[in-house]
């Protein structure tokens, strides 16, 4: 089990950025965070997260057009992926990407917070 974990967040909201930044580093994990799909493709160069968090629209790169470039260099990476647009076809390419969980926007953070323990539990 992880100790401390990096986590990188990808979202185009910074509320939503802000938001994780300080939930995860309170519980004392090694946050960075990326506005887009680009950011975060040079970011996981040189920070090498355990775990991902993404949103899946974003201007420029969408989730899976990130989340195809993320696999190219890195194929262990955890992603969970966040949308507010849950259309099936995207979900399904998520998945066969490799995301390890999918959660709707509005998200409820006590959860989402849960569900990383237990992913970082396993890794």
């Amino acid at each position: 089990m992880w100790g401390v974990a990096k986590i990188l967040i990808v979202d185009d909201q910074l509320g939503v950025r802000r938001l994780l930044f300080e939930t995860f580093r309170g519980d004392q994990h090694e946050v960075e965070m990326a506005a887009d799909g680009e950011e975060a493709v040079e970011m996981l160069k040189t920070f090498k997260p355990n775990l991902i968090l993404m949103d899946m629209k974003m201007p420029g790169m969408n989730g899976i057009e990130t989340l195809r470039q993320i696999r190219a260099l890195d194929r262990q990476v955890g992603v969970i992926m966040m949308t507010a647009y849950g259309d099936a076809q995207n979900m399904e390419q998520a998945k066969e990407l490799g995301i390890l969980h999918y959660l709707g926007k509005p998200f409820d953070l006590f959860e989402l917070r849960e569900r990383v323990r237990d992913i970082l539990a396993e890794v």
